[in-house]
């Protein structure tokens, strides 16, 4: 599998479920919103979020799947998270229509990309 690495450092921030959609989100490259029962969570460029703003992990780096992906297509993130896992590096993932993005610390990117390269993946 290709995976492209995105330029930009992410953070990914909890807000309360009830919460609307801050400002702070609009205009920015890679953004990610999930509103659950339990939280609205938003996955965005890492220098939009406040530094007041107290329920955030920052310092994410990206790795999108290339290309679009069928929806009948299985494994494709336990295909990158396997190994990944093996190596003790975390990941958060995210999925959208067209294709996968999985996010893992800024600090181990060099590492994932190894391990997937690894594994047969290309990363680039």
């Amino acid at each position: 599998m290709e995976l492209h690495v995105l330029e930009e450092t992410l953070a990914i921030a909890r807000l309360a479920a009830d919460a609307p959609v801050p400002p702070w989100v609009a205009g920015r490259d890679f953004l990610a919103v999930v509103r659950t029962p339990r939280e609205l969570s938003i996955v965005c460029r890492d220098d939009a979020v406040p530094a007041t703003h107290a329920e955030v992990e920052r310092g994410f780096r990206a790795l999108a799947v290339a290309g679009t992906l069928d929806f009948t297509l299985t494994g494709i993130v336990a295909s990158l998270a396997t190994p990944l896992a093996a190596a003790g590096i975390s990941i958060f993932g995210i999925s959208t229509y067209d294709t996968d993005h999985i996010l893992v610390r800024a600090d181990r990117l060099a590492d994932a990309k190894a391990v997937l390269a690894a594994a047969g993946h290309t990363v680039r």
